[in-house]
């Protein structure tokens, strides 16, 4: 991480305005997100937390995951990709542009799956990797065990499954290791994007989830958003605010516009040390998502011990 962020915030001078010794109080800050983790992504230092080592549901923040499993495999960024049935949505029913037997090559499948969350390019992507789907998500929880990542689990590579489970302190972790790609970085932080379906010659245009990311005032480096109701609303991101990099990591928030506005308080209280006043709202939670969350917390620990036991194994 540290090679990264030399290498990302050469050019910056460090002038923030508050020192590290006086560091905003956590105190100040008031957020509705259930799940929190700030930290400062140069010291390596958490500076804010909230139920941060709770285990909840990560929608498709876990195609952090899939992009780094996607990458590490080293396959052809050019080979041309294909949509079948098996990269439906029979889960959720969620909707998809991409329709049966649209061709795409890996590294647009990979832009689309990382920039506007497309969960059949992301399928897409695991069906065709060495040994199919299962193999695939084999390689995700192996990755994660490899990372240190104790409390995570995968169950399929879109994070339509309520059964991808992590906390706000390992989903820290993983935006970390994700910035070392630079692909991650450029797919997750490209404000929109034009691509030519196959075989059709079609252009679609596609927008990036996060709308942070068109805002002058903010300066992303990696940030991917994440959304299922056993989930809530989700985001995560690499980001420099006050010419420092932090990592902000805001899991089940209420609303459709409760993480932005948490982002928003987030930046404002470590740019000033003052906390934004948040807007009332009724404190209804999924229960199906707490109850899923604690049941993971309890049923993880052996199968995160097999995990780490398989990675000792193969080293």
């Amino acid at each position: 991480m540290k090679r990264l962020l030399s290498l990302v915030f050469a050019c910056v001078v460090a002038t923030p305005t508050f020192a590290d010794s006086a560091l905003p109080d956590p105190a100040r800050l008031k957020l509705a997100s259930a799940n929190v983790l700030v930290l400062d992504a140069a010291a390596d230092r958490q500076i804010y937390a909230k139920a941060a080592d709770e285990v909840t549901p990560i929608a498709s923040v876990t195609k952090l995951m899939t992009a780094m499993v996607v990458l590490d495999s080293q396959q052809s960024m050019d080979e041309v990709l294909d949509v079948d049935m098996d990269d439906f949505d029979y889960l959720k029913n969620s909707s998809s542009r991409l329709r049966m037997g649209t061709q795409l090559s890996r590294r647009e499948m990979l832009r689309l799956a990382l920039m506007s969350s497309e969960n059949r390019a992301a399928s897409s992507l695991a069906r065709h990797y060495p040994g199919g789907k299962s193999a695939f998500v084999t390689a995700m929880n192996f990755k994660a065990a490899s990372l240190g990542l104790t409390h995570t689990h995968y169950e399929d590579p879109t994070g339509l499954s309520p059964e991808n489970v992590s906390t706000a302190s390992d989903l820290a972790k993983l935006v970390q290791a994700a910035a070392e790609y630079p692909l991650i970085r450029e797919f997750t932080t490209t404000p929109s994007h034009l691509v030519e379906i196959q075989p059709t010659g079609r252009t679609l245009g596609f927008n990036n989830s996060n709308a942070l990311v068109k805002k002058s005032d903010w300066d992303i480096t990696l940030q991917k958003t994440g959304y299922i109701r056993e989930a809530g609303k989700c985001v995560v991101m690499l980001v420099n605010i006050a010419s420092k990099p932090f990592v902000i990591v805001l899991l089940d928030s209420l609303g459709k516009y409760t993480r932005i506005a948490d982002a928003q308080r987030v930046k404002h209280w470590l740019e000033t040390g003052e906390s934004v006043a948040m807007v009332p709202v009724k404190a209804v939670r999924a229960v199906k998502a707490r109850a899923t969350s604690r049941a993971h917390h309890r049923n993880r620990g052996a199968l995160h011990a097999r995990l780490v036991n398989t990675s000792s194994k193969q080293k």
